[in-house]
């Protein structure tokens, strides 16, 4: 058995798992997930705010404490979207050194999809080969494979960027609904010149857009990953859920018993993203797992010599 710290630093929200590694196989000792909006702004200009910079390197602060007191014997901090988008990376990765003691690694697409895929499968055993599906802040990830990816996309449409692009009402008209309706789609024509979604026999959606929906589709009252894990919600949910949404304000959306906070105001943005890309491929459902890139990542460090 090996313990090991992961944390994902992603536009949206930063995130912790804490896992011992027994055959392969990541048993959760602490996870959390807060949002720290590091990507705010970045697609307006391509610059980390330093106020974002801040938001996550407190709770990243937070976090190693954590790591600390459980006994990780490693640990990995990580980046993506809005960190792989900037020019200058080096204020953000050098605050995160200063409290994590170790250097976050900014992930290429290439690694990120490995990772995600590789967590997304685990305990929910889709049938291949399986399209998974990474509803980001900042982008998009669309990996087709059978044990490992054999083809990814990664396109530019993530809850929060889709929000600050298209979508600033509250709520947003239904002409900025369509019209970031049909940027989702020209993207995914995009895609189709990358992957051919006919060959996948499934759907598995990881990260917050997803769960949150499952949640929403489970009635609970405060957010539950092992109730969520493995939930499978049809096309027509989506639908529905994306209609209660999409005429909600973001005040509403937060009383939501398990919308987290900071979810709230770009939940309808990843909701139309679900269900523009479930109506691209033909998928009839969707599975959602609890298990992502922290999953692969805690699985990566305890396989390292």
């Amino acid at each position: 058995m090996t313990r090991v710290a992961a944390v994902d630093c992603g536009t949206n929200s930063t995130r912790l798992l804490v896992a011992d590694v027994v055959d392969g196989v990541t048993v959760w000792r602490d996870r959390d997930a807060i949002t720290t909006r590091l990507g705010q702004g970045v697609d307006k200009d391509g610059r980390l705010r330093p106020e974002a910079i801040a938001r996550t390197a407190e709770v990243v602060g937070g976090y190693a404490e954590r790591w600390r007191a459980l006994g990780c014997s490693r640990v990995a901090v990580v980046a993506t979207s809005a960190v792989r988008d900037v020019a200058d990376r080096g204020a953000f990765q050098e605050a995160i050194e200063a409290v994590a003691g170790t250097r976050p690694r900014v992930l290429d697409g290439d690694a990120e999809a490995a990772l995600a895929f590789d967590g997304a499968v685990t305990g929910v055993d889709p049938a291949r080969p399986v399209l998974v599906l990474d509803i980001g802040g900042g982008s998009t990830e669309l990996i087709l494979g059978h044990d490992s990816p054999e083809v990814f996309a990664s396109r530019q449409i993530g809850s929060v960027r889709l929000t600050e692009r298209l979508l600033p009402g509250d709520p947003p008209s239904q002409a900025a609904l369509r019209a970031a309706a049909r940027l989702i789609e020209g993207e995914l024509v995009d895609v189709a010149r990358q992957l051919d979604p006919s060959r996948a026999r499934s759907l598995v959606a990881v990260a917050g857009t997803a769960t949150t929906l499952a949640a929403l589709h489970l009635g609970l009252a405060a957010y539950d990953a092992e109730a969520i894990h493995a939930t499978v919600l049809s096309s027509a949910e989506v639908g529905r859920l994306l209609g209660e949404l999409r005429g909600s304000t973001a005040a509403r959306i937060a009383g939501l018993g398990p919308v987290a906070p900071g979810r709230e105001d770009v939940l309808t943005a990843g909701a139309l993203i679900l269900e523009r890309v479930m109506a691209w491929g033909g998928f009839v459902e969707v599975v959602v797992s609890e298990r992502d890139l922290l999953d692969g990542l805690c699985r990566a460090l305890a396989a390292t010599d």
